[in-house]
């Protein structure tokens, strides 16, 4: 075993396997091995599943030796968040409300990537429900930030970030409603991919906004991401050849999304559009008032379905939760529900105007977060801070659920600050090649 195989991306890790140079079973077993003795795996990992994913390997490694392997990714271990269901193991999704639940069966997307051969390492921690970008959890763990230890790692998949950033997981897998799997990715320097809302399946995914959530991978190349998408849904790989920033064209978007911005996400965001008109690209830039519109609906959307799916466990027994949690989740009983559906209706028109907006650009360019990731400690006892960076954490990211959209954060010269690509739905492929193409320029 080497220990450099922790540093390597899934991709990597998965032609290694096929050349036979890497043993599924040795590379779970170091896997496992390194997250035993990490100082700070308990902050990162909820649980691991030793049993199951040395069962997972051995079969991948019977398969590697006999030819039969079932895709680039056969053998590789990955982290899963804490709101995919495991059969027999407990699935808790960062609260005390689900404390001991145990589910029957995996989540669906488990399912699959377990039939195509990736190997389930445990379970990481998240923002208690999925409710927040900070990645703030006194219930149960707050896992750390890859630059900076004492501040949070970024929600709400934020310990899947963190085992990707420390080495203990080639990729993690997250969800993302308003952006739980793009700021994580930005704050620890790694690649995130939002999909389209009804792309994958949420069949066994603890809920939060079953309009808005989504499931997506946090890994360290566009190239992982996309063959985690494809895992995921059981597709064939993505074809990401060809991908070029030549004679694209890309928007920055100027409304709501520049405001505000501290030193190192617009250093990191400008040096990103520069490279990216280097490498060939149009750059324009275009305000979208349909997108402040809809920014303002967000209160009433998220938190009413958000209130609606959890009101009866969480009233049941309130004192369980972390109180700036529930507030929150509270607030979406203020809203009738004629303003919910009008909200909804209008939310639908503006989607239309933004796309007819856009419709001539590849991609649509936006800072991941406004902010850098925030010191733990001061969240806990500054309220008025607490307030501030929880409201600018998600803004920039809340636009691609709002819109509809898919997403791509990649990192930048600046430590935790990353530029968003963002295209329409359903068009994962066309931003995943675009992608690689970007991530070249940002080398």
């Amino acid at each position: 075993m080497s220990r450099t195989w922790l540093n390597m991306r899934a991709a990597d890790l998965g032609r290694e396997i096929g050349a036979g140079r890497i043993n599924p079973i040795d590379l779970t077993e170091l896997l496992l091995d390194t997250i035993a003795k990490h100082p700070l795996a308990d902050r990162i990992f909820a649980r691991t599943t030793p049993a199951r994913a040395r069962a997972e390997a051995m079969a991948a490694t019977t398969r590697a030796r006999r030819g039969w392997r079932h895709g680039l990714l056969d053998g590789v271990p990955i982290s899963w968040k804490d709101l995919f269901d495991t059969a027999d193991v407990a699935t808790e999704a960062g609260s005390a409300l689900l404390r001991n639940r145990v589910p029957k069966r995996d989540a669906e997307v488990l399912s699959v990537a377990t039939q195509g051969g990736l190997v389930c390492l445990g379970k990481t921690h998240m923002s208690e429900l999925a409710f927040s970008g900070l990645g703030l959890n006194p219930v149960t763990e707050t896992p750390p930030c890859i630059n900076d230890e004492d501040a949070v790692a970024g929600g709400s998949s934020s310990g899947a970030a963190a085992s990707v950033a420390y080495g203990l997981s080639p990729a993690g897998i997250g969800s993302d409603t308003g952006g739980s799997v793009r700021i994580p990715a930005a704050w620890n320097d790694l690649v995130g991919l939002k999909t389209s809302a009804g792309r994958l399946s949420l069949r066994g995914v603890v809920p939060l906004c079953e309009r808005f959530d989504t499931v997506g991978p946090l890994a360290k190349s566009v190239e992982d991401c996309a063959l985690l998408l494809s895992a995921l849904e059981g597709t064939r790989p993505i074809d990401l050849s060809g991908g070029t920033l030549a004679g694209t064209r890309l928007m920055v978007l100027e409304t709501v999304a520049l405001d505000d911005l501290r030193e190192g996400p617009e250093r990191g965001f400008d040096d990103a559009v520069s490279r990216f008109s280097g490498a060939g690209a149009k750059i324009e830039r275009i305000k979208a008032p349909e997108v402040a519109e809809a920014m303002a609906l967000a209160g009433i959307l998220f938190a009413t379905e958000a209130y609606g799916i959890w009101r009866d466990t969480i009233e049941a027994a309130p004192a369980k939760m972390f109180p700036r949690i529930l507030e929150r989740f509270r607030s979406g009983d203020s809203v009738s529900a004629p303003e919910y559906v009008a909200g909804w209706r209008r939310l639908e028109q503006l989607r239309r105007i933004y796309a007819d907006r856009v419709a001539g650009y590849d991609a649509v360019l936006v800072p991941t977060s406004p902010i850098l990731p925030p010191n733990a400690e001061r969240l806990m006892q500054d309220n008025d801070y607490y307030v501030t960076e929880n409201l600018l954490a998600l803004r920039n990211t809340r636009i691609g659920n709002l819109m509809g959209l898919c997403a791509l954060t990649l990192p930048t010269i600046e430590p935790s600050c990353g530029v968003c690509l963002m295209a329409p739905p359903m068009a994962e492929e066309r931003l995943l090649r675009l992608g690689c193409a970007a991530e070249k320029a940002l080398r």
